[in-house]
Protein backbone atom coordinates (compact mmCIF):
# COMPACT_ATOMS: atom_id res chain seq x y z
CA UNK A 1 0.00 0.00 0.00
CA UNK A 2 1.38 3.36 -1.07
CA UNK A 3 1.30 5.72 1.85
CA UNK A 4 2.70 8.95 3.25
CA UNK A 5 2.60 9.38 7.00
CA UNK A 6 3.26 12.65 8.80
CA UNK A 7 4.28 12.82 12.42
CA UNK A 8 5.78 15.24 14.89
CA UNK A 9 2.93 17.67 15.34
CA UNK A 10 1.74 18.87 18.71
CA UNK A 11 1.22 21.82 20.98
CA UNK A 12 4.07 24.29 21.32
CA UNK A 13 4.42 27.75 22.80
CA UNK A 14 5.12 30.77 20.59
CA UNK A 15 8.80 30.93 19.79
CA UNK A 16 9.16 27.18 20.12
CA UNK A 17 10.17 24.55 17.59
CA UNK A 18 8.81 21.37 16.10
CA UNK A 19 10.15 18.95 13.54
CA UNK A 20 7.65 17.26 11.31
CA UNK A 21 8.44 14.01 9.55
CA UNK A 22 6.99 12.63 6.34
CA UNK A 23 7.68 8.94 5.86
CA UNK A 24 6.83 6.97 2.77
CA UNK A 25 5.86 3.34 2.63
CA UNK A 26 5.24 1.24 -0.44
CA UNK A 27 7.27 3.44 -2.75
CA UNK A 28 10.71 5.00 -3.08
CA UNK A 29 10.61 8.59 -1.96
CA UNK A 30 13.80 9.40 -3.82
CA UNK A 31 11.94 9.61 -7.12
CA UNK A 32 9.61 12.29 -5.79
CA UNK A 33 9.67 15.96 -5.03
CA UNK A 34 8.02 16.51 -1.65
CA UNK A 35 5.90 19.43 -0.63
CA UNK A 36 4.56 20.53 2.72
CA UNK A 37 1.19 22.24 2.91
CA UNK A 38 -0.97 23.47 5.73
CA UNK A 39 -4.58 24.33 6.30
CA UNK A 40 -5.93 26.33 9.19
CA UNK A 41 -9.62 26.25 10.16
CA UNK A 42 -11.67 28.38 7.82
CA UNK A 43 -8.73 29.04 5.53
CA UNK A 44 -7.56 27.66 2.24
CA UNK A 45 -4.72 25.22 1.99
CA UNK A 46 -1.39 26.94 1.43
CA UNK A 47 1.98 25.71 0.31
CA UNK A 48 4.70 25.93 2.94
CA UNK A 49 7.80 24.40 1.44
CA UNK A 50 9.04 21.98 -1.17
CA UNK A 51 12.20 19.99 -1.80
CA UNK A 52 13.33 18.43 -5.06
CA UNK A 53 13.90 14.70 -5.36
CA UNK A 54 17.63 14.99 -4.78
CA UNK A 55 17.31 17.63 -2.10
CA UNK A 56 19.30 20.07 -4.18
CA UNK A 57 16.53 22.59 -4.54
CA UNK A 58 14.15 23.94 -1.94
CA UNK A 59 11.60 26.70 -1.72
CA UNK A 60 9.58 28.31 1.04
CA UNK A 61 6.54 30.47 1.39
CA UNK A 62 7.40 34.05 2.29
CA UNK A 63 5.74 33.81 5.68
CA UNK A 64 8.01 30.94 6.80
CA UNK A 65 11.31 31.93 5.19
CA UNK A 66 14.10 32.13 7.70
CA UNK A 67 12.12 30.11 10.25
CA UNK A 68 11.48 26.78 8.52
CA UNK A 69 13.92 24.43 6.84
CA UNK A 70 13.27 21.31 4.81
CA UNK A 71 15.53 18.31 4.39
CA UNK A 72 15.40 14.72 3.28
CA UNK A 73 17.20 11.43 3.57
CA UNK A 74 16.24 9.23 0.64
CA UNK A 75 17.93 6.23 2.22
CA UNK A 76 15.48 6.57 5.10
CA UNK A 77 12.56 7.39 2.80
CA UNK A 78 11.84 10.42 4.94
CA UNK A 79 11.51 14.19 4.59
CA UNK A 80 11.56 16.59 7.52
CA UNK A 81 10.21 20.07 8.06
CA UNK A 82 12.03 21.87 10.86
CA UNK A 83 9.93 24.71 12.20
CA UNK A 84 11.54 27.29 14.46
CA UNK A 85 10.31 30.55 15.98
CA UNK A 86 6.77 29.32 15.69
CA UNK A 87 3.93 31.82 15.77
CA UNK A 88 0.24 31.38 16.58
CA UNK A 89 -0.53 31.95 12.91
CA UNK A 90 1.42 28.77 12.10
CA UNK A 91 -1.35 26.77 13.74
CA UNK A 92 -2.78 24.39 11.15
CA UNK A 93 -2.95 20.81 9.99
CA UNK A 94 0.25 20.13 8.08
CA UNK A 95 0.30 17.74 5.14
CA UNK A 96 3.11 16.34 3.07
CA UNK A 97 2.62 15.40 -0.56
CA UNK A 98 4.72 13.55 -3.13
CA UNK A 99 5.11 14.42 -6.79
CA UNK A 100 6.72 11.91 -9.16
CA UNK A 101 9.37 14.11 -10.67
CA UNK A 102 12.55 15.95 -9.84
CA UNK A 103 11.30 19.51 -9.42
CA UNK A 104 8.60 20.91 -7.21
CA UNK A 105 5.35 21.34 -9.11
CA UNK A 106 3.63 24.65 -9.34
CA UNK A 107 0.15 23.49 -8.43
CA UNK A 108 -0.97 21.35 -5.45
CA UNK A 109 -3.33 19.36 -7.67
CA UNK A 110 -0.30 17.96 -9.48
CA UNK A 111 0.89 15.95 -6.49
CA UNK A 112 0.40 12.19 -6.65
CA UNK A 113 0.14 11.20 -2.99
CA UNK A 114 -0.93 12.99 0.17
CA UNK A 115 -0.55 12.15 3.81
CA UNK A 116 -3.34 12.33 6.38
CA UNK A 117 -1.94 15.39 8.12
CA UNK A 118 -0.60 16.24 11.56
CA UNK A 119 -1.92 18.99 13.80
CA UNK A 120 0.37 21.81 14.85
CA UNK A 121 -0.92 24.19 17.50
CA UNK A 122 1.08 27.21 18.59
CA UNK A 123 -0.38 28.70 21.73
CA UNK A 124 0.63 29.90 25.17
Amino acid sequence: QLQLVESGGGLVQPGGSLRLSCAASGFTLGYYAIGWFRQAPGKEREGVSCISDSGGSTNFADNVKGRFTISRDNAKNTVWLQMNSLKPEDTAVYYCAAYFGSSCPRYPTTYDYWGQGTQVTVSS
